[in-house]
């Protein structure tokens, strides 16, 4: 996939979220993640300029500190950005493989007072996190003013189990 006149490499899907499809791209030797913007209606979310939004979240979670990828490259004619990857499971994939997620959870609870004091939500979703080296990542750069409806103790947390509403987002 061609961005700003450089050829990435495909290696594979990642997954597909409300704003886009990511994928793992190798470019010279190192590899990245690729987010390819796409416009498939989404019936429980409204999207205004989804790239702006993305570079907007991005440049409001970076002004607060939150541990994400680096954002690296910009095409805004194609919709892609390219940001670092991160190597490890997501939290989601430690749930469905019954792994520990202690680390994990003891970091999202920091990380979504911090966001509250903030007035800010983010996506909560399991497959949005990262641990690795000790600091949980957020993959994602979607954040949103603060709803409680919408905070980890009232929406994030029931996914971060093995519970009847993470089983049905997944199959």
């Amino acid at each position: 996939m061609k961005v700003n006149n450089k050829e990435y490499e495909i290696i594979k899907l990642l997954g597909k979220g409300k704003g886009g499809y990511s994928y793992l791209v190798s470019y010279q030797g190192s590899v990245y993640t690729l987010k390819k913007i796409h416009h498939e209606p989404c019936e429980y979310y409204t999207f205004y300029n989804k790239m702006e939004s993305e570079l907007n979240d991005y440049r409001r979670l970076s002004a607060l500190n939150i541990v994400m990828p680096k954002l690296l490259e910009v095409d805004k004619e194609n919709e892609i950005i390219i940001k670092e990857y991160i190597e490890g499971k997501t939290v989601l994939e430690k749930i469905l493989a019954d792994e520990d997620i202690s680390a994990e959870l003891r970091s999202i609870k920091t990380i979504a007072d911090y966001l509250k004091d903030n007035n800010i939500n983010i996506d909560y979703y399991p497959s949005n996190f990262i641990l690795k080296n000790e600091r949980l990542y957020y993959v994602d750069y979607e954040c949103n003013a603060y709803m409680s409806q919408y905070d980890f103790d009232n929406w994030g947390q029931k996914y971060w189990s093995r519970s009847e509403e993470l089983l049905k987002t997944i199959n």
